[in-house]
């Protein structure tokens, strides 16, 4: 196409009626088209073709309204023009197309609302608040134009605001309020894009989204709006407002003030806090109005019945397949927080919540849907989706995209939409309906005993025999359960649509416990059900997340019936009961550099030091979460979930250290010289569900003010750490391990742990040995790996030092006898940690060994754990191989005993001493080959 093209070579006059009628009206527009289309429009193009035409139509160079007019609808001409010609030609993409007609629309917004409202201004003055400060209208853009996806003939939904009421001062006139001034700019600014001129019209325009829709005022100001979300906000509201941005926003003081308070009134409106699974149905039914209003149009005129926005497998279901993830989890992730349809699939992706492949295709039938949606447009310039019906016109259709007929044409959006269709249904299927509205049949024994029958005295013995027939072994005790449930205030004063899920998973849960092998967890299941439904019932969201996923309810029941410790752990978080819908995350292996990866991400766009605090804990939760339930299905040894909660303790406390240290004003560095050192169970990656870390913190920083700086950043560090939020707890932490202990500084510098830890000359000094014994299960954690390596070379340097056998066991055996005496056990029963024969007798035992041998058997110097440990004592000659996997395999029946009973809820772990008689025997004798010579040598010398 060259500068002399005329109407005849450009593909826009063969295919649009429009751009025909266009080009012969202005004779000169083809070859500027042909011009224009070489290359991308740009938003600068635009705002530079409107200078040109301001200029033009505006004459004597004064722009009044009739001249704003004129120049704001040839410019609309020009873009549409450009943009179809792009288009068909296949040089301009959806996202060009879409992005080119946005910024148009915000440019003619823009640029109206500045000349308008200068022209009121002259006769009433300016918007002045209470204080005098000046006021802006705020144009909000909805829709398509919020999200930045307007299409080539779309109408804008628009909803003016503006801050607080006031009233104009230094006009020509009497001042008018505030809303009369606005009210007066904004029917100004419609009429100026939506008025139907000689030169056609700008942009349809669209009010009815504002509170109270055409009933409403026109303007509203923020405290109304507020007002009106709190008391009046409609959950298709919530999915309208996802895509609401402020598209009048300016440089001024007034314009920032006016956007920074819209977005603090409209982010909790349309974001719960907690994970909103409510959304789902309120969608479904938006999605079933839209759908009947689309058969009604569509019976009134068949020909235009296959409509590829509103009909099934169209554009809009993959717009609601999109905004369902944000409405139900922007509220906790604030990634979700975003506007074009896309890029919210790309984060459902990145998150797990739909497959990669999915996300692909439903990607690709999104741009597929919206490119025929222009080619359907651009044949009049008309905001239809309607597939047309006349043989010409469908063939023109199938040749504008490619294709060799319209019924290939046909082929390929079918196929697209059925894509569409299964999946949209996958996420708004209804799982209620169709079983008397309760999931479970109306005669069954689960629906006729979670009934009004709970009320009735005399349907007790029936109601004992139905819980019977389901196989509870204890249906008496189950019954006074249920019925003190029915009764109680909580559940009578839900609402109606809580009280009906309520409803529905108890009946499910019931009838889904016959399944529950052995019988006797039956009961225990139930109860634990009932307590969940209780701690969760006022957030209906969960409720709605049961009734809408029965997979996630037998999930539930799992747990509830595996660990009494998960069942507290649950009702404790429940957010946690998102986790039981993502099996691509139980099955998919750990990988915590990810993991910190995806928090930091999270992390970094949160609103402020508290949702972090809650982010750090939902992100520990949720992988504490998957840990369990990998363990539960029996899919990790008690080793392996030891491992999967050091690491994940290991990756939480490093994020949390480059965190807190952002918020810190007294930091002098990007990156604190500052490291975390695990001891105890954490040292020794023996961390338990509920441990608590033993913890010490180093730093290594010439600073002159460094150990003050350190010293206040780690008091600030332990209290995001163990601080209770609204989301839990995140750690509990020991610090009485650092050097000095309580009355120790809460952090040491790296020189001066190691002179505490070796003291010159003096090395093997036998006060310190206890510090020694717990150095032996230390180990780097997170923070400066620096100071990590460094803090290794210590240890080692402090296990190999000589020391004098006799001397150590008598302190060793001492030490032991102080454990014994703090944890007295006056039951039959044997304490599988602190008895004699148990599992403190064998970690004592390698850590003499360790203490001793290092010097000559380098090989005990890794932290290696009990078991290893005790392998490469039988390498060095200290024990036979045979007694070395006896012992280890004692201490593993001890760690898998003890993991169970805590999973069951049990604070101490004892058990019958019958059921461990051999393994208490193999490991006293251990003990007394090992101590006892060496102690009565040290007598008799």
């Amino acid at each position: 196409m060259t500068q002399a093209a005329t109407p005849a070579t450009l593909r826009s006059t063969a295919y649009s009626n429009y751009a025909a009628r266009a080009y012969a009206a202005r004779p000169d527009l083809p070859a500027q088209v042909a011009l224009w289309a070489s290359v991308p429009i740009t938003r600068g193009w635009i705002e530079s073709r409107l200078d040109a035409l301001c200029g033009t139509c505006s004459g004597d160079g004064v722009l009044n309204e009739a001249a704003l007019k004129t120049a704001l609808r040839r410019l609309r001409t020009e873009v549409f023009c450009t943009v179809m010609e792009r288009d068909l030609a296949g040089e301009a993409d959806v996202a060009e197309v879409t992005g080119a007609m946005t910024d148009l629309a915000e440019v003619t917004v823009q640029r109206a609302l500045a000349v308008l409202s200068a022209d009121l201004e002259v006769l009433f003055g300016e918007p002045r608040g209470p204080e005098g400060e000046r006021l802006t209208l705020g144009v909000v853009g909805m829709g398509k134009l919020g999200g930045r996806e307007l299409n080539a003939s779309s109408d804008i939904d628009l909803i003016f605001v503006y801050e607080e009421d006031g009233e104009t001062a230094g006009g020509q006139r009497a001042p008018l309020t505030t809303q009369e001034f606005f009210t007066r700019l904004g029917r100004r600014l419609i009429g100026a894009l939506a008025e139907l001129t000689q030169d056609g019209y700008v942009f349809r325009v669209d009010m009815r989204l504002r509170p109270n829709g055409d009933s409403g005022p026109l303007v509203c100001s923020l405290g109304m709006l507020e007002e009106y979300f709190y008391v009046q906000g409609r959950e298709w509201e919530r999915y309208a407002w996802i895509k609401g941005r402020l598209v009048s926003e300016g440089e001024s003081e007034s314009a920032r003030r006016l956007a920074k308070q819209l977005d603090a009134i409209v982010t909790p409106f349309v974001y719960r806090r907690y994970l909103d699974y409510g959304v789902i149905s309120a969608i479904r039914s938006l999605h079933l109005q839209i759908r009947q209003e689309a058969q009604r149009r569509a019976s009134m005129r068949p020909d235009k019945a296959d409509d590829i926005k509103l009909g099934r497998g169209g554009i809009r279901e993959i717009e609601f397949s999109a905004q369902v993830f944000q409405l139900i989890r922007g509220g906790q992730a604030a990634e979700f927080r975003i506007r074009p349809t896309l890029a919210v699939l790309e984060r459902a992706a990145a998150h797990g919540l739909i497959a990669t492949a999915v996300r692909a295709a439903l990607s690709e039938a999104y741009l597929f849907l919206r490119t025929v949606e222009h080619r359907l447009q651009y044949r009049n310039d008309a905001q239809t989706h309607a597939m047309p019906v006349a043989p010409d016109e469908r063939a023109l259709l199938a040749e504008s995209l490619g294709f060799a007929d319209y019924a290939a044409l046909m082929t390929k959006l079918d196929a697209h939409r059925e894509l569409v269709e299964e999946q949209f249904d996958e996420i708004f299927a209804d799982k209620v309906s169709g079983q008397g509205g309760c999931g479970v049949a109306e005669d069954s024994a689960a629906s006729w005993i979670w009934s009004s029958a709970l009320a009735d005295d005399s349907a007790g013995e029936e109601l004992v025999a139905r819980l019977a027939g389901l196989g509870f072994t204890d249906p008496a005790a189950l019954l006074a359960r249920l019925i003190s449930v029915w009764n109680s205030t909580r559940y009578l004063g839900l609402p109606s649509k809580s009280r009906e899920r309520f409803d529905i998973v108890a009946q499910r849960a019931l009838e889904a416990a016959q399944s529950i092998e052995p019988a006797a967890r039956r009961g225990d299941t139930i109860t634990r059900l009932f307590d969940l439904l209780e701690a969760v019932s006022k957030r209906g969201a969960y409720l709605a997340l049961l009734t809408e996923y029965p997979a996630a309810l037998d999930r539930v029941l799992s747990v509830l019936g595996g660990s009494r410790w998960a069942a507290g752990y649950l009702i404790r978080h429940p957010q946690l009961l998102d986790e039981l819908l993502d099996d691509e995350a139980i099955a998919s292996p750990f990988d915590w550099p990810e993991f910190k990866r995806s928090l930091r991400a999270r992390l970094a766009v949160a609103d402020g030091a508290e949702q972090q605090m809650d982010l750090l804990r939902h992100a520990h939760q949720a992988e504490v979460f998957r840990i369990l339930l990998i363990d539960l299905a029996g899919r990790l040894t008690v080793e392996h979930v030891s491992d999967r909660l050091s690491e994940l303790a290991d990756a939480v406390l490093d994020v949390t250290v480059e965190t807190v240290w952002k918020h810190f004003p007294k930091r002098h560095l990007e990156v604190p010289r500052f490291a975390v050192i695990a001891y105890g169970k954490l040292g020794g990656k023996e961390l338990g569900y509920a441990s608590d870390l033993d913890l010490i913190f180093l730093y290594d920083d010439p600073d002159d003010a460094a150990s003050d700086v350190y010293a206040m950043f780690a008091r600030r560090l332990v209290t995001w750490l163990t601080t209770a939020t609204g989301a839990g707890t995140l750690f509990d932490v020991d610090l009485r391990l650092r050097p000095n202990g309580e009355s120790g500084l809460l952090v040491t510098s790296l020189q001066s742990f190691r002179a505490y830890q070796i003291r010159e000359g003096d090395a093997a000094n036998t006060a310190w040995v206890w510090e020694h014994q717990a150095l032996s299960r230390a180990r780097y954690s997170a923070g400066d790996s620096a100071i990590g390596e460094a803090f290794e070379a210590i240890r080692a340097e402090v296990l190999v030092a000589p020391r004098e056998a006799g001397a150590l066991a008598k302190e060793i055996v001492a030490m032991r006898e102080r454990v014994e005496a703090g944890h007295p056990n006056r039951t039959a029963l044997f304490d599988l940690k602190h008895d004699r024969g148990g599992m403190v007798d064998i970690e004592f035992i390698v850590q003499f060994w360790v203490l001793l041998h290092s010097r000559e058997h380098r090989e005990f110097v890794r932290n290696a754990g009990n078991i290893s440990l005790l392998r490469i004592a039988a390498q060095c000659g200290l024990m036979s191989t045979e007694e070395a996997e006896t012992v280890g395999a004692a201490y593993r029946v001890y760690r898998k005993m003890q993991h169970k009973l805590r999973l069951d809820g049990m604070e101490k772990a004892r058990v019958e001493a019958e059921l461990v008689a051999a393994e208490r025997e193999a490991v006293t004798r251990l003990w007394e080959r090992v101590f006892g010579g060496i102690l009565a040598a040290a007598v008799a010398g």
